[in-house]
C-alpha cells in the first residue's frame, strides 16, 4: 500500500499533532510553526498524495475521505499513541474534521483555519465546473494547477524564504493526482452538516481577512459545541501571514487541553 510522506518534529515525549495541509501545498506550509509548537507537541506533517513528496496512486479509492481517514488512523497506530491532536489547513481541514467525527475517542483536541471546502454546504450545481477543472488539470499538468486559487504563485505577503519553499514543492504536484483530489475528494469534504456533532474539544484559527469565510466561521461558532475561536488579521493561510498568533494560540489550546500550566497567549479569543 502507498503511504504518504511523513516528517516527525522531536522524539514523541509530547503529544502528537497531525498536521494536514491545504491543497495544492505541502509540508512547507508548516514551516514557521513546527519549532514554535514542538514546546507543546510532536508536531507530525503528512503531505497529501499527489502533493510534495507524497506518490500519486492511480485508484480512485486512495483519495476519498474514508481512506484519508483510515491512513491518518493508522499512522497514529504506527505512533503508538491511543490519542493525539489534529489540525487542519483549509482542504486539509475537511479531513481532519471528519477523521475526529469518526474516531472521537482517539482525538485529544482539534485545530483547523479557513476551510471553504470544508465548512461550505456541498453544491451539485458546481460539480460541472469542478469536473472541467479537474480535466484541465489532468490535460494541462503543473502550468494549469498555476491558475487555481490557492496555489502559492500569488502568496506575495509570505517572506521570500517561505515562498520560494512552497513554489518549489508546488512544482512537485502531480497533476493526475490533483485532478483525482477535485474529482473524488472535494465532493465529501463538507462537514457542515455535521459540525453538531464534534464531540471533542475544538480551536479554530480564524484568518478574518478572508471575507467569504466569516459566515462559515460564524456558523460554526453557532454550531460546533465549545468551540474556541481565535481571529487573527490574516487571510486564507492564516498560520503563515500571522504564524506567532497562530502558534501562541495552538500552544495555548493544547495546554489548556492536556490541563497543564497556562501558555501565554495575547490573541483576541471569543465565541
Amino acid at each position: 500500500m502507498l503511504e504518504m510522506q511523513v516528517d516527525i518534529h522531536g522524539d514523541g515525549r509530547k503529544p502528537y499533532l497531525l498536521m494536514v495541509h491545504g491543497l495544492l501545498s505541502s509540508r512547507a506550509q508548516w514551516k514557521p510553526n513546527v519549532a514554535a509548537l514542538s514546546a507543546v507537541c510532536t508536531p507530525v506533517t503528512v503531505e497529501l498524495f499527489g502533493h510534495g513528496r507524497s506518490p500519486s496512486p492511480e485508484d480512485p479509492a486512495a483519495y476519498t475521505v474514508a481512506a484519508y481517514v483510515e491512513r491518518f488512523d493508522a499512522l497514529r497506530a504506527r505512533l503508538g499513541a491511543d490519542r493525539w491532536f489534529i489540525c487542519g489547513q483549509s482542504f486539509g481541514a475537511g479531513l481532519t474534521i471528519r477523521y475526529a467525527l469518526t474516531y472521537p475517542d482517539r482525538v485529544i483536541g482539534q485545530v483547523f483555519t479557513n476551510s471553504m471546502s470544508g465548512l461550505s454546504t456541498a453544491s451539485r450545481a458546481r460539480e460541472p465546473e469542478r469536473l472541467a477543472r479537474a480535466d484541465a488539470i489532468a490535460r494541462g499538468g503543473v502550468e494549469a494547477m498555476k491558475d487555481l486559487p490557492f496555489h502559492p504563485r500569488p502568496a506575495r505577503r509570505l517572506s521570500p524564504e517561505l515562498w520560494e519553499d512552497l513554489l518549489a514543492d508546488a512544482d512537485l504536484l502531480s497533476a493526475a493526482a490533483v485532478a483525482e483530489a477535485l474529482r473524488t475528494t472535494s465532493p465529501e469534504l463538507s462537514v457542515a452538516a455535521d459540525l453538531s456533532r464534534i464531540a471533542v474539544p475544538s480551536l479554530l484559527v480564524n484568518g478574518t481577512r478572508e471575507t467569504p469565510f466569516q459566515p462559515l466561521r460564524d456558523l460554526a461558532a453557532r454550531e460546533i459545541p465549545g468551540l474556541t475561536v481565535v481571529d487573527l488579521p490574516g487571510g486564507h493561510s492564516v498560520n503563515l501571514d500571522q504564524s506567532e498568533g497562530f502558534n501562541a494560540a495552538v500552544a495555548a489550546f493544547i495546554a489548556r487541553t492536556l490541563g497543564e500550566p497556562a501558555v501565554r497567549d495575547d490573541t483576541e479569543t471569543r465565541p
